[in-house]
């Protein structure tokens, strides 16, 4: 039986079919390619270019194929975006996240893995790290999209022989360590991404969004996580739910956190190139500081990170952004 891929050509996806490819899964995506790319993906998957949205392609996908589990990622995920133009997301990450939690219900597809985000946290009042426990409060469109998912997913769970997991992203960076697949997006705003294309003269500058956090340089602090372990967290849950395992929403990250001007400085040591950082006001919608308590994952599913380390991380990021460069990705 075979494993859905929403948003499979894009970065995270992209890296999650080859996470599924390398473990011997069938795998079938779903993408409209508005952001990812179908050479991302792995020959051995059967790809559906078009919209979670479209009812016909999804019973086109259901009747040609045996789904066993759904793991989504198609949405959109620009927070000052979403502060800009709310009604994209709430269609883009809600509004068709509803539509494709109830395909899985009346094909009878048992198992959801779900991409949400640790912007539903908004920013915490406390500075130690968060647990699943701690009160959400999204600041941000983007946050809240994903957090009304959430419910939809909790309520249907209740309602059906329906099982999901939804791992509460902190911030994802870094690219496969075999060199398949990346970010890869034109115009991202990945702070890691942004970095990489400067240090390699692909922009001209970066722009650092607010100094004046109540953080020990100014800047906003994330917990950075790279991709492959993302993934393989996904491919824990999976196998837990298979396993019998309850619906559970967990954290995905590291439990340690780096400011932005921290991150730049690590770039330029890894790139060994120096290179133009603007700085201007803050952002809406942008938390002060949150770092990941990953204990929940850990305990359920056994997810161990292994790639822990942002040089580590930041290589495999320059790494790739090198190897885009060679690439036609139009």
């Amino acid at each position: 039986m075979a494993i859905l891929v929403t948003g499979g050509a894009g970065y995270i996806g992209s890296h999650m079919c080859w996470a599924l490819d390398d473990a011997g899964e069938e795998i079938v995506v779903i993408d409209n390619l508005s952001t990812g790319f179908e050479w991302a993906i792995p020959p051995n998957a059967k790809f559906y270019r078009g919209d979670i949205e479209d009812n016909v392609l999804l019973a086109k996908i259901r009747a040609e194929n045996e789904i066993e589990a759904i793991i989504h990622f198609a949405g959109s995920i620009i927070v000052p975006e979403s502060v800009t133009n709310p009604l994209k997301y709430y269609r883009n990450n809600t509004a068709n996240s509803r539509g494709l939690i109830e395909f899985a219900v009346e094909a009878g597809i048992r198992y959801f893995v779900f991409s949400s985000t640790a912007a539903v946290y908004g920013t915490p009042k406390s500075e130690e790290s968060v647990d699943e426990s701690v009160v959400t409060n999204p600041e941000s469109p983007y946050g809240m999209s994903k957090l009304m998912t959430e419910h939809m997913l909790k309520d249907t769970s209740f309602a059906h022989d329906f099982h999901f997991t939804a791992l509460r992203y902190f911030n994802v960076c870094g690219a496969d360590p075999n060199g398949r697949t990346g970010q890869s997006t034109q115009g991202a705003t990945h702070l890691i991404k942004v970095a990489c294309e400067v240090a390699l003269g692909k922009r001209e500058k970066i722009e650092v969004f607010g100094t004046d956090y109540p953080t020990p340089d100014g800047t906003c602090i994330r917990d950075y996580i790279h991709v492959w372990d993302l993934v393989n967290a996904h491919l824990c849950a999976l196998k837990r739910l298979r396993s019998g395992g309850k619906s559970i929403i967990a954290n995905c990250g590291y439990g340690k956190g780096y400011s932005v001007l921290e991150v730049l400085d690590a770039v330029k040591k890894v790139s060994g190139n120096d290179f133009r950082v603007d700085f201007s006001p803050r952002r809406a919608g942008d938390a002060v500081r949150i770092i990941a308590n990953s204990a929940l994952i850990k305990k359920e599913t056994g997810w161990e990170p292994k790639l822990d380390n942002l040089d580590l991380i930041l290589r495999h990021a320059l790494d790739w952004e090198t190897a885009l460069s060679s690439r036609n990705i139009i």
